[in-house]
């Protein structure tokens, strides 16, 4: 009589079957945990992982990748959630490491004008945790989105025109490879020459190199004086070109905002707002009294000489928290347009001088098409974003999107922009990495390759190996 031969277990059973008798409950097989942590906030749709592992300490992460490393299964990192182009979506199963656990403030440096943190620990939280300091980090790309995955993302946001994206603002991170090895990128110099700028490469890396597990980050003094605006302007054009006067003339604002009418239409219900249905600029003014002064005077004179006369005032904390509230709730003051819709937000950046064109070539798609957007965008950088509200329920409009994306990626390469300025390449965005770097692309599959030999980070994002 022939022997039955049980079913041999699968890698990834083994794997989660060795982190559930290590961690207990700490490792969730659970339809809706996984299922919470297979989707973002983009219009990707994949399946989820075959479970999450909610992580504690780095060591935790590198004994988790390491046991993945071994039987090959592939490894998800996630902050929150946030992200907009599928990168946390599991392709091809696997764990998700969630690090939200891992949420320690470690070190505040006052003199040295830094800090360090677990990836974790979200940007209010650590805006919170400085306020009595008199410092703080500025990076805001609206949501709260973990330190450790706006540094994967390559994270910027409202204050970039003035601070930088986190590119400038991280010195130094800690990684768990994908053989679980655990290095330190840099020292907290805020200069070095000693060896490859391996704090960079994981910048924008999106978890396909390695998990990032600890941050050490710029931060900066409060400033004194804080004065925000809105300011409607006759025409996309007017309002760009006196964007374009104002980062020429190197006056230092902090947040220049460009949303067009559809947007302010949105932000206005949504936020239970009254400005005029306009193309219309937020900015906020940092600095001393005296500067920010001078600051409000220059553009103001510029923003006259293209037909805005009309600026309204946000003096307060609370009025200023209110105005930038409403301008981060775009996306879903945009869908509640169009109540039933599903988002699709999309981003190009150019050089400063091609953004009128570009905006306004892209408005031109807008009006052919029966798919309702909106443009906002971070325009003293040369960046915006568009936002479909779609009808599930109609391929045709996500077909027309499509298209309209396309044209708009193609545009901004042609104007020797970017396919993507801050909401990264996920999978969304694979092909339009490849029109735009070319042969680069091989160098970054060389050093996936190098680095992930088993392509167990975060694998069908960024490059295809």
């Amino acid at each position: 009589m022939k022997a039955v031969v049980p079913p041999r277990e699968s890698p990834v059973e083994i794997v989660i079957a060795e982190l559930r008798q290590r961690f207990g409950d700490r490792l969730s097989t659970g339809q809706a945990v996984r299922e919470q942590h297979g989707k973002g906030e983009s219009y990707h749709r994949g399946p989820p992982p075959d479970a999450v592992f909610f992580a504690e300490t780095t060591e935790e992460v590198a004994e988790a990748v390491k046991l993945c490393a071994a039987h090959k299964v592939p490894v998800i990192p996630f902050g929150t959630g946030t992200s907009l182009e599928g990168h946390i979506i599991a392709l091809h199963g696997g764990i998700t490491l969630d690090v939200s656990r891992m949420n320690k403030v470690l070190r505040v440096s006052v003199e040295d004008l830094d800090v360090t943190v677990e990836a974790g620990v979200t940007r209010k939280q650590l805006n919170d945790y400085l306020r009595d300091t008199g410092l703080f980090f500025p990076i805001d790309p609206g949501a709260d989105a973990s330190l450790g995955g706006m540094a994967a993302t390559r994270a910027s946001g409202t204050n970039a025109v003035r601070y930088g994206t986190m590119r400038e603002n991280v010195l130094s991170l800690k990684v768990v490879m994908a053989d679980g090895r655990i290095i330190r990128t840099a020292r907290r110099a805020r200069k070095s020459s000693a060896g490859y700028d391996l704090t960079r490469l994981f910048i924008g890396s999106e978890g396909t190199l390695g998990v990032i597990t600890e941050v050490t980050l710029r931060v900066h003094g409060i400033p004194e004086a804080v004065r925000a605006a809105v300011c409607p302007f006759p025409s996309i054009r007017d309002a760009v070109n006196t964007v374009i006067q104002t980062i020429q003339a190197g006056v230092p604002v902090a947040r220049i905002e460009l949303l067009d009418e559809v947007q302010l239409d949105a932000v206005n219900r949504y936020s239970k707002l009254n400005y005029k249905i306009a193309p219309t600029l937020f900015l906020e003014f940092h600095g001393t009294e005296r500067g920010v002064e001078e600051q409000v005077q220059m553009v103001k004179d510029f923003a006259a000489d293209h037909g805005a006369t009309d600026f309204h005032w946000a003096e307060s904390l609370e009025e200023r928290n209110k105005l930038w509230q409403a301008r981060h709730d775009g996306y879903y003051a945009a869908l509640a347009m169009r109540p039933g819709s599903t988002g699709w937000a999309t981003d190009v950046c150019v050089p400063i001088s091609r953004l009128a064109d570009c905006l306004l070539e892209t408005k031109a798609d807008l009006e052919k098409s029966t798919v309702p957007a909106a443009i906002v965008g971070h325009v003293g950088d040369g960046n915006f974003h568009l936002a479909f509200m779609l009808d599930p329920n109609k391929p045709e409009e996500f077909e027309e999107a499509s298209r309209i994306n396309e044209r708009l990626v193609h545009r901004a390469l042609e104007m020797d922009g970017t396919s993507t300025g801050e909401h990264g390449v996920g999978f969304g965005k694979m092909d339009c990495l490849i029109e735009e770097h070319g042969e680069g692309v091989d160098v970054m599959r060389t050093i996936k390759r190098a680095l992930d030999p088993d392509n167990i980070m975060n694998p069908g994002k960024m490059v295809r190996v």
